[in-house]
């Protein structure tokens, strides 16, 4: 791989090198590798099939628990947070012992290997909250429940400088990956100041459907503004706003 410079930047193929965008900048790379046709049937390669298999079903159960939480994520995300949650889910899928191997999916896996997943890693929540939180699920009543207790904002958060006001979100997904589909709920505090002063007790909660049989993911995050002249905007367009996977609860 090898980056392209100069004014006039290329994208296609040019012989048998191919020219692209990355989150990277612009690149250049050989164009080889196996033939697909063999890759697809020849046995040498049956590891490479499982493989990919499981590769894509992580794949598409990232994009599942993406667009679940898509009212959130679109405020708190990183360029690479795709790769890495497909790279988390192909972990989880290495997990499950039920089904042989190109068969394996994230639901007979150990969903728990999620847990404090990170969609921002230029905005940690771990590095960023350090009021403790308690999180709460009933499958029963399908009540998920978030709350923090009294805190002094300007102790117990490491916000960016130019932070004048923040609010804390969460949000559950029950996660459907074999219909590719989800229920998602979300609740947030009002827009708070960032000073030294107590906040009050947070108590933030949702419900999703009573006796679920799917996974339900539970994610917690603190997005952070500025006020200018009356008015509140999103700091550094959320460049640096937190969420992470605070509870996964699997059936």
């Amino acid at each position: 791989m090898a980056r392209q410079t100069g004014i006039i930047k290329l994208k296609g193929t040019i012989g048998d090198i191919s020219f692209y965008k990355s989150a990277d900048g612009h690149l250049a790379r050989y164009k080889g590798g196996v033939d697909a046709n063999r890759i697809a049937n020849d046995p040498a390669f049956q590891r490479t099939r499982e493989n990919g298999s499981e590769f894509g079903r992580a794949g598409k159960g990232g994009k599942v628990i993406r667009n679940a939480i898509r009212v959130l994520l679109q405020n708190a995300k990183d360029k690479r947070v795709v790769s890495r949650l497909t790279k988390s889910l192909v972990a989880v899928t290495k997990t499950d012992t039920v089904n042989d191997r190109g068969l394996r999916t994230i639901e007979d896996g150990d969903m728990n290997t999620l847990q404090g997943f990170e969609f921002n890693v230029n905005g940690k929540l771990g590095s960023t909250l350090f009021a403790p939180y308690a999180t709460a699920y009933d499958r029963a009543t399908g009540d998920v429940d978030a709350t923090i207790a009294p805190f002094a904002p300007s102790v117990r958060i490491a916000a960016p400088g130019g932070t004048t006001h923040f609010k804390v979100v969460m949000g559950a997904a029950e996660l459907d990956f074999a219909n590719e589909a989800s229920i998602f709920e979300s609740d947030e505090t009002a827009i708070l100041p960032y000073n030294g002063a107590n906040t009050a007790a947070i108590a933030l909660s949702v419900a999703l459907t009573a006796n679920s049989s799917l996974p339900v993911l539970q994610v917690v995050g603190i997005e952070f503004y500025q006020e200018v002249n009356g008015q509140m905007y999103p700091l550094k367009n959320g460049a640096f706003n937190a969420l992470a996977v605070a509870r996964i609860d699997s059936v």
